[in-house]
């Protein structure tokens, strides 16, 4: 293939991540049409199908895996470097995108990045709330944020967070039905309102310490979210009990909405910090970007 095909490539590489041909367009700027044609063209050059395509998806075949799987990454690479040399004989710019829990992203990142984008107009940041545990390379995120124990041994972590504790809240009507539980043994015996993760599709699992023993409690109820303030909202209501960070639940706690309880079960645990491959070539707007969020105590 010649160089000036990568274009092809390009497009092969955004339909076959998208797994849709409507998707791919709107991103690449182009018709579904002129996408399709470019599509056809690519596979009779190659002389194999890349993309198997139904009335209602569209998937890479064995050899449409495969090409992407090796050629999308060398691309990313060139793309990387090409815009790394652009940046450097100008002011930083470029997208960002990081993914986050809403939590870290109400806390941390809204108040400390809105004043980096205000002195520095042509840096755009793409925040993406996902409580799952991303894979930011696959996903093609910048980085992520997860909490200090939980960011993998090959990632670069910056801490942008102090350390956390949780609280477990509830109303006070709903405490006049039901007593305020000892230990978390009790909360087997109460509404508690479950945050689903799309990781496993699964609950989160509420944790405790007391005296350096851990305890972790599987938790049942009427409703769950997967959004915290969702969750927030409906303790507030009286809809149960809920586990978040505590400074989430801090103006609540003060004014009486909410009631915490289990106090001396609920230690601090480490706070939320900067991921990114180590291999990753630092322009100048992601290197803004890590100082403006590094942690000062």
């Amino acid at each position: 293939m010649a160089a000036g095909d990568f274009s092809d490539l390009v497009a092969f590489i955004a339909v076959a991540r998208e797994r849709s041909f409507t998707r791919a367009a709107a991103q690449l700027g182009m018709s579904q049409s002129a996408l399709s044609h470019t599509i056809r063209s690519l596979e009779t050059r190659l002389g194999v199908r890349l993309l198997a395509r139904t009335t209602r998806s569209v998937s890479p075949t064995e050899a449409g895996a495969k090409l992407l799987e090796t050629v999308a990454p060398r691309l990313e690479e060139i793309d990387n470097e090409l815009a790394t040399l652009s940046e450097q004989k100008n002011k930083p710019s470029g997208l960002i995108r990081i993914t986050t829990a809403e939590h870290a992203a109400n806390t941390v990142l809204w108040p400390r990045l809105q004043g980096l984008l205000q002195d520095y107009p042509e840096i755009r940041v793409e925040i993406n709330v996902n409580y799952g545990m991303t894979d930011i390379v696959a996903q093609r995120f910048h980085a992520g944020v997860r909490l200090g124990d939980q960011v993998e041994k090959d990632m670069v972590a910056v801490r942008i967070g102090p350390d956390l504790r949780v609280a477990v809240v509830g109303s006070p009507d709903y405490f006049s039905h039901h007593p305020q539980p000892q230990s978390p043994q009790d909360l087997s015996r109460h509404k508690c309102i479950n945050l689903r993760l799309p990781t496993h599709d699964s609950y989160m699992v509420w944790e405790f310490e007391k005296g350096g023993n851990p305890l972790k409690a599987h938790v049942e109820g009427q409703w769950t979210f997967n959004l915290g303030s969702h969750i927030l909202r409906a303790a507030v209501a009286g809809c149960g009990l809920a586990y978040l960070p505590a400074d989430m639940a801090k103006e609540e706690i003060a004014s009486g909405k909410l009631i915490s309880v289990l106090e001396d079960w609920c230690q601090p645990y480490p706070g939320y910090h900067l991921y990114y491959p180590s291999s990753r070539q630092s322009s100048p707007a992601f290197s803004l970007l890590v100082d403006c969020l590094r942690y000062r105590p």
